[in-house]
């Protein structure tokens, strides 16, 4: 068995590009799992009464101690600082070979958008089969909001790809600046909620155009990522200790701000100090991509980026679905308001794990395309995938 791992891991290896940057890779990868591990570990749905009902709660509302959790596994900054990086030099190379900006557009949000079709028709007719079985709309409405939110990033995503000619070259200082603008009418003003949702273009805008700037070559020098690691870590902290934000980087149910929906500016420096980090580790990255295990285990995530980032919450919900009869079980369908649940909540991960392989296995070809019975196949899409990035999932999809 472990040489079959060795010689699939070699193959993986034989696939790739010579020129191909692992790093880019490597930092989608781990954006990934944070974002996974981060849903998994903050989103219960909580049983109430016999009924059966269902609804969403947080362990960081009930012990907001635990906000550090957050500050490691939000890493949505990476994917826009990689998705930043990966459009503006693919867009370049596709000018260079004489694509059009449509052909281009088409060909990067088709790889985006192909996947989310299997959701959006499987949770319309699981919907409509759970109305019609009796199940309250309550429960039905939190299953949707956890099932689709993932699609909020897609969008946003799917803008700013689009508009790559116009930003490529823009200061990241730009919307930072609205950013902060955007707050202090807020929150220092009392100005209208709604202008938060301004942040939602201009917040992640940093860390794109962050990505665009690396494309440029200007934050190559380690001191770069310096000043973004530290500078962003320390206006952070600031801000949570004098300026009121609140120290969780998600959002929790109940709290009267969230840093994340719409970005604040807390959320924002934040996503500044994790690109810093994100750039100090390229090099580290690029020396551990060399081993084929580590590279071919990175590689393969990448090519299913969007099946796990689209169904990790469909897999949550059918295990806590599932073990429904049996009970309100800790970690599962219980309150989070102790170091308890969250124990439980660790030893449930590994299910959480075999519900999103199963959801792999049925929509992967959504996102990859139907297997054929030669090996020709895989090689040829991780060549291309390699030189053009698993955008659609996040990356080229940044």
């Amino acid at each position: 068995m472990w040489q079959g791992v060795r010689q699939g891991a070699d193959r993986v290896e034989a696939a790739t590009p010579a020129g191909r940057d692992r790093a880019v890779d490597a930092l989608r990868a781990f954006a990934i799992l944070g974002v996974v591990l981060g849903h998994w570990l903050v989103t219960a749905l909580v049983a109430e009464g016999n009924a059966g009902g269902l609804r969403t709660a947080s362990p960081l509302h009930h012990m907001p101690w635990l906000a550090p959790i957050s500050w490691v596994f939000q890493t949505l900054a990476v994917f826009f600082l990689v998705g930043g990086h990966v459009a503006t030099r693919g867009y370049t190379s596709a000018r260079a070979r004489g694509m059009t900006y449509g052909q281009w557009l088409t060909s990067r949000l088709s790889r985006l958008f192909k996947p989310v079709m299997a959701v959006l028709t499987l949770w319309t007719v699981a919907s409509a089969v759970l109305l019609l079985s009796g199940t309250d709309t309550g429960t039905v409405h939190t299953l949707l909001k956890l099932a689709l939110s993932p699609l909020w990033f897609l969008l946003v995503f799917a803008a700013l790809t689009a508009a790559t000619p116009l930003l490529r070259r823009l200061n990241p200082l730009w919307p930072l600046a609205v950013v902060l603008h955007v707050d202090l009418l807020r929150f220092g003003f009392g100005g209208p909620a709604w202008l938060g949702w301004i942040n939602v273009a201009a917040g992640w805008l940093v860390p794109f155009t962050l990505g665009a700037a690396w494309t440029r070559g200007e934050l190559e020098r380690r001191r770069a990522g310096w000043i973004l690691l530290t500078g962003g870590a320390l206006m952070t902290a600031g801000l949570v200790a004098w300026a009121g934000y609140p120290a969780s980087m998600v959002g929790v149910p109940g709290a009267g701000i969230s840093n994340l929906n719409p970005p604040t500016l807390a959320a924002v420096t934040f996503g500044m100090a994790q690109c810093g980090l994100a750039l100090l580790l390229r090099g580290p990255l690029r020396r551990a991509m060399r081993r084929p295990l580590a590279w071919a285990a990175v590689a393969l995530l990448n090519l299913s980026a969007m099946t796990i980032f689209l169904w990790h919450q469909t897999a949550l919900m059918a295990t806590t679905a599932v073990a429904l009869p049996a009970g309100h079980l800790p970690g599962l369908h219980t309150v989070p308001d102790s170091l308890g649940w969250v124990t439980a909540r660790l030893l449930w991960l590994p299910l959480f794990a075999l519900a999103l392989a199963v959801c792999w296995t049925a929509f992967r070809p959504c996102e990859q395309g139907p297997r054929r019975p030669s090996g020709r196949r895989s090689r040829v899409v991780l060549s291309h995938r390699a030189s053009h990035g698993t955008e659609a999932k996040a990356r080229h999809h940044a």
